[in-house]
């Protein structure tokens, strides 16, 4: 999520009342009724769960080891005390390793680091704190493990045509919680797109990515679902490029009227199944703000 009105929802969190001024804060004008573009990857929506929010509205990420590990969700209830009294008020979309290791990104308001918090499967938290490198924007709104774990892409806020890639913290033997994360390579983007919230890998090419896009003008869809080809599983040796495709437009249903925001995704390559949370607009972000479940075809 953005460093914007919209995400700033940090007040204490007790009480109806400050509910009803988080929705007050998320609400916005209409959203735009974009036609869905069309797309030779069909994702069709197979069912929804609601998400809470405070604890499962910014992101989400299946964890496959330790086996029979449960979903893991943020939300801005879920930000642990004593970071957001070190200034790491903001948690975005999580990832999971395909080893089991968990990892959170975090940015706050001010500075020059954004930080990557990272629970081993044996259940130990680390933290790795990334120093910006030239004209890398503050927000830190997703993380996306690599198949083969090694790697790890990071999406700045705004129109971008980068992908950021970093060693996985806590994997790459390359990292350690006492120096700074480097950023090791980029994705450069054959088309631009605007506030990503969250990236999963389907494969070692593949990206599926969640747009929170208010405009529509880039993909003449606003909210789209995309897909990104990359032209080389990222290394850190080298550079890679990334072909962009938008799919469809997120499902976009609530009682209230106004402006919806698409948040994190996940896929699971263990059913095939892609998630996607996407909050109501006004009020209704409390009550049917939801976990989108689509499969291929």
């Amino acid at each position: 999520m953005p460093l914007r009105a919209r995400q700033r929802c940090h007040a204490p969190l007790t009480g109806l009342a400050v509910l009803a001024a988080v929705a007050a804060l998320c609400a916005g004008p209409p959203a735009s009724a974009a036609p869905a573009a069309p797309a030779a990857d069909l994702w069709t929506e197979v069912g929804s769960d609601r998400a809470d929010p405070l604890t499962e509205s910014q992101g989400l990420a299946s964890v496959e080891v330790p086996a029979g590990s449960p979903n893991r969700y943020t939300g801005i209830g879920t930000v642990p005390l004593g970071l957001a009294g070190r200034g790491w008020n903001h948690v975005g979309d999580p990832d999971a390793s395909y080893d089991g290791h968990y990892i959170e990104p975090y940015q706050r308001d001010t500075g020059s680091t954004k930080m990557f918090r990272v629970q081993a499967p044996d259940g130990r938290w680390s933290e790795y704190v990334h120093t910006l490198s030239a004209g890398e924007a503050l927000n830190n709104s997703w993380v996306a493990v690599s198949p083969d774990g090694q790697w790890m892409l990071s999406g700045e806020w705004g129109t971008m045509n980068r992908l950021l890639v970093f060693p996985t913290p806590g994997v790459n033997a390359a990292t350690s919680p006492s120096a700074n994360l480097p950023q090791a390579a980029t994705v450069h983007l054959d088309r631009a797109v605007r506030d990503v919230q969250g990236c999963d890998f389907a494969d070692a090419t593949t990206l599926l990515c969640s747009s929170d896009d208010p405009a529509g003008t880039l993909f003449g869809v606003t909210k789209p679902l995309l897909r990104i080809d990359l032209s080389a599983p990222p290394d850190g040796t080298a550079d890679v490029t990334g072909h962009v495709t938008a799919l469809r437009q997120l499902p976009l249903r609530s009682s209230c009227s106004g402006t919806f925001e698409a948040e994190g995704i996940d896929y699971d390559r263990r059913t095939g199944t892609l998630r996607v949370i996407v909050v109501s607009p006004g009020f209704c972000v409390l009550t049917d703000s939801k976990t989108y479940r689509l499969l291929r075809g």
